[in-house]
């Protein structure tokens, strides 16, 4: 009895949500610096219409986050829209799930690949990756984990080298941490639990 009572706990626990799917996400920002992110709010478009359709982090496995959501009060209001993952230049950049390029060229000087994400609704979500060397054309069809990039040396607005990856649909920006379900957010190493009352070592 005590160790179906135990199994139950155990996938409860592994199921139940963190408080913040950032620090999951092994962020180590400041206090202060990812507030939008462990309050829960949200922009003007409700973040629960974002379907978790990724299948992977756009680069690494589970990248260092800088910096991470922090939605604006108003549309021109401060806030960051997208999050900041750790990258060195050249590292390779993956679409997070099925899409088409959007686009693929330089905005104010930085490289940026932007994807449509299929089956996403109307008008689509998109999310976008700078600063970043393309590495596929404007129309491509892409599926997830394929390298649509590489992180380009300066350009970024993080004090050592990062993707900036942001989420939208239509004009309202979105958390791009949304997109991943909990398997891919959560994952890490396997921890068992005390057995009818013997700790474990």
């Amino acid at each position: 009895m005590q160790l179906v009572l135990v199994v139950a706990l155990t996938v409860a626990a592994l199921l139940a949500p963190p408080a913040s799917r950032l620090f999951a996400a092994g962020a180590t920002a400041p206090p202060g610096a990812v507030a939008g992110a462990v309050t829960g709010a949200r922009p003007a478009a409700d973040d629960d219409t974002v379907p978790a359709v990724g299948r992977t982090w756009p680069v690494g496995v589970r990248p260092r986050v800088p910096r991470g959501w922090e939605p604006p009060a108003t549309v021109y209001g401060p806030g960051h829209r997208g999050v900041d993952l750790a990258a060195a230049p050249g590292a390779p950049v993956r679409a997070v799930a099925d899409g088409r390029v959007s686009f693929a060229g330089r905005v104010a000087g930085k490289g940026v690949v932007s994807v449509e994400l299929a089956g996403t609704g109307d008008p689509p979500l998109r999310t976008t990756y700078e600063p970043v060397r393309a590495s596929v054309p404007q129309g491509a069809e892409v599926t997830a984990g394929e390298v649509i990039g590489t992180v380009e040396a300066g350009g970024s607005h993080c004090t050592a080298p990062c993707v900036h990856w942001g989420l939208l649909r239509g004009g309202t920006y979105l958390d791009p941490l949304s997109l991943l379900p909990p398997w891919l957010l959560h994952r890490g190493p396997s921890r068992l639990l005390p057995v009818l009352g013997v700790p474990l070592p």
